[in-house]
């Protein structure tokens, strides 16, 4: 498995309730789901949410502990990797996150929530590469996204592969091998113009 950063921005608008509960698991289509050690995979994502959509996690489950400013849900997704929400001040502003966070790692939801922070404290004038492609993936409806399979190079099977449409015709790509161009065409308006930010 390739190295996958510490914390990741999954997603660069404010989820709904129905998009929330698409990115919980946003790997649902994965050819070895449940077969391996999967933390990796969650740990470290993490996208904002409505207010309406934390409260509704509140509301759900009796928590398994409360923190200050965030909340984790008792229910592990694998491992010892559960969901912890957060209400952030920043900026002046009331803001609500959702993260997946390995409770085995000691300060693992602080981490989380001081990167969320730093993140988010700046302007958002630019997109990292990988913000882009995480975006893309997070986006695209399942019919239109999987693991690449026979078709391509043995090397490549099981990596992320997206339907982008050029040339007359759609092509299934490897989402690392999208180009510019496409990266921008299925990008949202409000975000193919930004500038690409080196990543940390």
């Amino acid at each position: 498995m390739n190295p996958v950063p510490p914390f990741r921005k999954i997603y660069q608008d404010i989820a709904d309730r129905r998009q929330m509960l698409r990115l919980f698991d946003r790997h649902a289509q994965r050819p070895d789901r449940w077969q391996n050690d999967e933390s990796a995979l969650f740990a470290g994502e993490w996208f904002e949410i409505g207010r309406s959509e934390h409260d509704y996690m509140l509301d759900i489950l009796p928590p398994l502990w409360m923190r200050g400013e965030m909340f984790a849900l008792g229910e592990f997704l694998t491992g010892s990797i559960t969901s912890v929400f957060y209400t952030l001040r920043i900026d002046g502003k009331m803001r609500y996150f959702h993260a997946y966070c390995d409770l085995a790692q000691a300060r693992s939801a602080v981490g989380m929530r001081d990167a969320i922070v730093e993140r988010e404290s700046r302007p958002v004038t630019a997109m990292t590469h990988e913000e882009r492609l995480e975006h893309i993936w997070s986006a695209t409806h399942d019919e239109y996204r999987g693991y690449a399979g026979e078709r391509f190079l043995h090397a490549h099977r099981g990596k992320r592969s997206v339907l982008v449409y050029g040339g007359g015709h759609t092509e299934l790509k490897l989402l690392d091998d999208l180009t510019d161009e496409e990266i921008a065409a299925k990008l949202p308006v409000h975000l193919r113009h930004l500038p690409i930010k080196a990543a940390a």
